[in-house]
């Protein structure tokens, strides 16, 4: 399943994850307080996220499950955009965004150190 969100279905979620099956009831004051949506907005959705497979609807109270995590929805986005503006290359990515300025320098020993994780590891 690739798990690539719009960002009216990413705020959805980010509740989910954050705080676990809710009735979808209790979602409208949520959202409603931190994006402006209506009850008929949040209520689409939901109903989108459930058709898409990504939110499970459960009786009583409407109550949504998720069915996807954060981390297969960042690997999902990741790779998107690494294939929309890098042809695929993670290489080119991760090139382009470290020439950039992208990274301090404890940002680089980490992912110096993540290197060295992978190579013992025989890589992905």
């Amino acid at each position: 399943m690739k798990a690539t969100l719009y960002e009216s279905e990413l705020k959805v979620m980010e509740h989910l994850w954050a705080k676990g099956d809710t009735p979808a009831a209790d979602l409208v004051p949520v959202l409603e307080e931190q994006v402006g949506w209506n009850k008929n907005t949040t209520y689409t959705v939901i109903k989108k996220l459930v058709a898409k497979g990504y939110i499970e609807r459960r009786e009583p109270k409407f109550v949504c499950h998720p069915l996807i995590t954060r981390e297969e929805v960042e690997k999902a986005h990741a790779e998107e955009l690494v294939d929309k503006l890098y042809g695929g290359s993670n290489l080119m990515f991760l090139s382009s965004f470290v020439k950039n300025g992208g990274l301090s320098r404890n940002e680089i020993a980490d992912l110096k150190t993540l290197i060295d994780t992978l190579e013992k590891d025989g890589g992905s």
